[in-house]
């Protein structure tokens, strides 16, 4: 498994791109491309790979994910069962603005867009405020063509560039120039450890991935994710947390933390607030809030 360097075919008599999917799951590789992709999620949730980073998907979110950007919409478990009749539903728009959209982006009057996504390389999950409005500007460049539709698309990055205090998908400090070897390894370990969480996991099983020792594995691994392996480990079990908190999957916080891979409640309790700044309880609550 490596990041796999993708290229976006776009059609002769288009611009942008528009992809509607309904799959099983969700595309199971680590990838890049040099187009921008705004992505819809209509139906499904997991956990987004974002360069270092993670974050837990739902139906009815949309993300923004930066050109060069190494990234994996991973599916939850329950997908890939074999009686599982899920599915998953996606709109995405692809774009390049060095592309065939360059003249555009070059005009003065698109300066503050251009401007806008050039100050945001990582990309960002757009803001449950601004669903509505998104999704019908999504809609209609899904739904026309030609003039129109570009039209709509220029129109949805003018409402996107007017929006501030995002939050980046990945860290800023992230090098996107990953080579090939680079990605493999990263890739493996990323794959490993979201396959194995649950369980106890050692430096040195994690390493083996990496084909490297552990001290240079811990090097390896830091420099080119900016986290530790256990605090990397520790984001992984806590997001999976945060799903099985909200979904209903568990009894009890106790059931949720042990399944995660942690081995006290205690331990569960302080890396839960330390990485999403509230307890398992405030969480549920605070979730169980927004949405009534």
């Amino acid at each position: 498994m490596k990041v796999l360097p993708f290229t976006i075919p776009v059609p002769h008599d288009h611009s942008i791109i528009v992809q509607e999917e309904v799959l099983p799951h969700f595309y199971t590789y680590l990838h890049r491309h040099a187009e921008t992709q705004i992505t819809w999620i209509q139906k499904g949730e997991g956990t987004l790979l974002a360069g270092n980073n993670m974050h837990v998907f739902r139906e009815g979110e949309i993300y923004v994910i930066g050109a060069n950007l190494p990234h994996l919409f991973k599916s939850d478990p329950a997908y890939f069962l074999p009686d599982s009749d899920k599915e998953v539903r996606t709109v995405t728009i692809f774009f390049n603005p060095s592309g065939k959209l360059s003249a555009l982006f070059n005009l003065p009057e698109m300066k503050a867009i251009k401007a806008f996504i050039t100050q945001n390389p990582s990309g960002f999950k757009v803001p449950d405020s601004m669903y509505t409005t998104m999704a019908g500007r999504l809609t209609t460049i899904q739904q026309t063509n030609s003039a129109e539709q570009l039209y709509s698309f220029i129109e949805l990055l003018n409402i996107l560039s007017t929006t501030n205090n995002l939050q980046p998908l990945s860290s800023g400090s992230y090098a996107f120039s990953m080579t090939d070897p680079e990605g493999m390894r990263i890739a493996s370990v990323y794959n490993y450890i979201m396959q194995n969480f649950s369980s106890a996991l050692t430096l040195e099983d994690v390493a083996l991935q990496a084909h490297l020792t552990p001290t240079a594995f811990c090097r390896y691994f830091k420099k080119h994710t900016r986290h530790t392996l256990v605090n990397f480990v520790n984001k992984v079990r806590v997001n999976e947390a945060c799903k099985m908190l909200v979904n209903g999957s568990a009894k009890s916080i106790a059931t949720i933390a042990y399944s995660c891979g942690f081995n006290s409640i205690t331990n569960f309790n302080y890396v839960f607030k330390s990485i999403t700044g509230v307890s398992p309880r405030d969480y549920v609550n605070n979730y169980s809030n927004t949405i009534e």
